[in-house]
């Protein structure tokens, strides 16, 4: 049977057409055949007129069936649906053929084989295409080989439908179903038994479970954490299924079951957000993004793009950063029917000039500099280019959309910038004190700066600081990280073992980077609530375990992946904070706060910034980390040690 069906699946589609159309024809001869035998005991060639008979019936059944779609139907993945199909067809192909022999009275040809003839020809074609859905479904099936052995954690509508999708695909050999309710528990589904959480780590050492699909969208936040605490004990890789939106407009299919969502393993529920302080900045405005094709800047682009502004400026160093999201923003507009300009512009933010041409043209209302160097030990390394990027490139891009009137400039700072003892957290704190200081001036003079700056510049633009920690699968995120390494079969690297970070996912902080701008009013230093902090040693547990594997060390030595402790990178911090001061102010927003940050005057820290570009400009690290350590609170070469050590007692 093999040898007979794989050629015939690497058939082409015409070939396959008429495979089944001569099929169904042959069917229709047979039927007319039987019909006459079981009405008047016949088995001979036809006599009389009855050879009329079977000219009619193939006759009025090809084209019944080809209007009627039948021949567009995959065999081996008909379903009820397709079924149904055929019997409407030949429900309506009875009508024509008992009305034709009525009309056409004809010799040896008894008016009930229009009835019986029909009957006899629904059952053989249903019976055919059944057939064939499980021979070929089955013996494509033999030629994969399956992926491993699945339970579907849920027994609603989305579950069965995952159960019907994999039956197809049999990418995995489905085994039962998990569910919390009662009433389902001990029953069963095509066959396969619904089991009782309790059950479950039984029912997966007897029938050698592999995975275990998560598929109960409905299920809120705080009980999905739930069962997936309850599952990594269990030596299964937990999955979770594509969204059914996803599933529908076939951007992903049954074959991409995902690995847990982030938000799985941060274990934490974003709040909605306010559409009313996210469409104030944005809506019918031209919104100007710096860094657009980096992790933060390009969802901000996204979210930005569905508040339907007049103009998004995309400003972006990296070329293929900036071409990826462009092209997915023009998908976004036409899949929305969006009518934002959408304008990609390649500039460093290091290029005053650039920054003021690009402003001067497109007179941006709101703008988000997202652009920044943000890996530490690369900053570490290359302290001049840091400052430069970090800090004059805030002030370049404030700069100019200052003086093209901006109505709104947002930066988006981080949790590195408090304490910090490393030159990128400082080099963000520099940028947050250079909006503070321009913030609190009517006018800015740029004369100790830029010698051909001779007036003051007027200020009419609200300048805010958005800081937060760590997002979830950023690039330089410790998320994308272990996957890798847990693809590549570890071990996964920690640099500490109580090292902790703040965590969120990167669309709750867009959202949360565009409310807080919406709510400034000039100078304020906006902080996101992130939670409880994430130590990454547990957070690596999580990953390996919820992979279904173990952990390697002393206490379990057969384990399956290591997690090796690598030690502090230059200027890695144990543990981050997000605020300098005490005491944050409340907003109208649960998660963002109002942090009351001290800051220098402009007077007195244009000189500082002056004296500072020098020495990036002669990549004199040391005198850059001598400014940094009198202007920024709490950075310092010892200061990390001394937070170690602190921790560690």
């Amino acid at each position: 049977m093999k040898n007979l069906t794989v050629p015939l699946l690497a058939l082409p589609r015409s070939a396959k057409r008429v495979v089944v159309v001569a099929l169904d024809l042959i069917l229709a001869l047979v039927s007319v055949w039987v019909a006459f035998y079981l009405r008047i005991d016949q088995t001979g060639l036809p006599i009389l007129q009855q050879e009329y008979v079977y000219f009619l019936s193939p006759l009025l059944a090809f084209p019944i069936f080809v209007r009627m779609g039948l021949y567009r139907a995959i065999f081996r993945y008909t379903g009820m649906a397709a079924l149904a199909s055929t019997a409407k067809a030949v429900g309506l192909y009875g009508v024509l053929f008992f009305s034709a022999l009525l009309l056409l009275k004809l010799d040896g040809v008894p008016r009930s084989i229009g009835l019986i003839q029909p009957m006899l020809f629904l059952l053989l074609v249903g019976a055919s295409r059944a057939l064939a859905r499980f021979w070929l479904a089955g013996t494509a099936a033999k030629v994969r080989a399956h992926e491993g052995r699945l339970l579907i954690y849920g027994a609603g509508d989305a579950g069965v439908q995952t159960a019907s999708a994999l039956a197809v695909t049999h990418q995995f050999v489905l085994l039962g179903f998990i569910d919390d309710d009662r009433a389902k528990i001990g029953r069963t589904i095509n066959g396969l038994d619904i089991f009782g959480p309790d059950d479950v780590p039984e029912a997966v050492e007897r029938m050698g479970v592999t995975d275990i699909l998560l598929a109960i969208p409905s299920m809120g936040r705080a009980q999905r954490n739930a069962v997936i605490d309850k599952l990594r004990a269990l030596p299964v890789h937990v999955r979770t299924l594509p969204g059914m939106v996803d599933l529908a407009s076939g951007r992903v299919t049954i074959r991409d079951l995902q690995e847990l969502d982030i938000e799985d393993l941060l274990g934490r529920a974003p709040v909605p957000p306010d559409a009313a302080l996210l469409a104030k900045n944005l809506a019918d405005k031209t919104v100007l993004v710096t860094g657009a094709g980096g992790s933060i800047g390009s969802e901000l682009c996204r979210q930005i793009m569905l508040e339907r502004p007049r103009r998004l400026v995309l400003v972006e160093h990296n070329e293929f950063g900036l071409y990826s999201i462009h092209q997915e923003l023009e998908r976004l507009r036409d899949e929305h029917r969006l009518q934002t300009e959408v304008v990609p512009l390649l500039a460093s933010v290091v290029n005053l000039r650039r920054l003021r041409e690009i402003c001067g043209l497109y007179r941006p209302a709101t703008v988000y500099h997202a652009a920044a160097y943000k890996h530490v030990p690369l900053v570490e390394c290359n302290a001049a280019e840091g400052v430069m990027n970090n800090v004059f490139g805030t002030l370049n891009m404030a700069r100019a959309a200052m003086e093209s009137q901006a109505e709104y400039f947002v930066l988006v700072s981080t949790d590195k910038a408090v304490r910090p003892t490393n030159v990128m957290g400082a080099s963000k704190r520099m940028a947050e004190l250079v909006l503070q200081a321009m913030a609190a001036r009517q006018s800015v003079d740029f004369g100790l700066l830029d010698v051909e700056s001779e007036e003051a510049v007027p200020n009419r633009t609200v300048f805010a600081m958005v800081r937060f920690g760590n997002v979830l699968g950023s690039s330089g995120s410790v998320v994308p990280l272990f996957r890798r390494q847990l693809l590549e079969g570890g071990p996964l690297t920690v640099t500490h073992e109580k090292v902790t970070r703040y965590f969120m996912t990167i669309p709750e902080a867009a959202q949360l980077v565009l409310q807080a701008g919406a709510m400034a009013h000039g100078g304020e230093v906006f902080v996101l609530d992130m939670g409880q902090p994430v130590k990454i040693m547990d957070l690596a547990r999580r990953m390996v375990q919820l992979s279904g594997m173990t952990v390697c060390d002393d206490q379990h030595p057969d384990g399956d992946i290591e997690i090796r402790v690598t030690g502090l990178r230059p200027g890695e911090k144990l543990y981050e904070e997000l605020l300098i001061g005490d005491n944050p102010e409340g907003t109208a927003h649960e998660r963002i706060m109002k942090a009351r940050e001290d800051y220098v005057p402009w007077p007195e820290f244009a000189p500082v910034l002056a004296s500072m570009r020098v020495a990036a400009e002669q990549s004199d690290e040391k005198q850059i980390k001598e400014i940094l350590g009198r202007q920024v609170h709490g950075y310092g070469p010892q200061a990390e040690g001394k937070a170690a050590n602190a921790l560690l007692v």
